[in-house]
């Protein structure tokens, strides 16, 4: 008997929970964390366009204040919709340090596990109209144009929104982790 051909495995439901896009629900262990609250959304389309309906998103960041070793777990995971959808609330996150005495600007680390992928892909999501944006060390190296698929923005109050392409000519920059 033959299997299925999948590079990213047949058991979504296996690992999707969807609490898990909620860091703020109530019985999480970011119950009560202060900050900013604020709505990471997006679509994941491929090179032609057309939605991706099965990719796992995960998402990683610091607390409000910059900091990855305190009590906030910023680690999330969201399967996309029907509509290639991904949703996440949170707390936004603060400038961490560089190298030297640079800050980063505040930014999200964005994993995307796909069919036909066979490894995940790695971005980070910006906030538009940070200042920090304009000395971020990695955003630096980006070439100007291409920023932008990097870069959310806001859609409604504290609602924030990056569409991610897979290929083509508005491809999302990623990064080699």
């Amino acid at each position: 008997m033959s299997t299925a051909h999948q590079t990213a495995g047949p058991y979504w439901h296996l690992i999707d929970f969807p609490e898990w896009a909620d860091l703020l629900r109530e019985d999480g262990p970011n119950a009560g964390a202060q900050g900013e609250r604020i709505t990471l959304q997006g679509t994941v389309t491929d090179g032609d366009g057309a939605l991706v309906t099965d990719a796992m998103i995960e998402i990683w960041h610091a607390d409000p204040q910059g900091h990855y070793d305190g009590a906030f777990q910023g680690f999330g995971r969201c399967a996309t919709d029907a509509e290639g959808r991904f949703r996440f609330t949170t707390l936004k996150p603060g400038a961490v340090p560089g190298r030297g005495n640079t800050l980063q600007a505040p930014h999200v680390q964005v994993s995307i596990f796909a069919r036909g992928l066979l490894q995940h892909l790695t971005t980070r999501l910006y906030f538009a109209d940070e200042p920090l944006n304009e000395s971020d060390p990695l955003l630096a190296l980006v070439p100007a144009e291409r920023r932008c698929t990097m870069i959310a923005t806001p859609v409604a109050p504290a609602t924030w929104q990056l569409d991610i392409r897979l290929q083509g000519g508005a491809e999302t920059v990623f990064l080699d982790i």
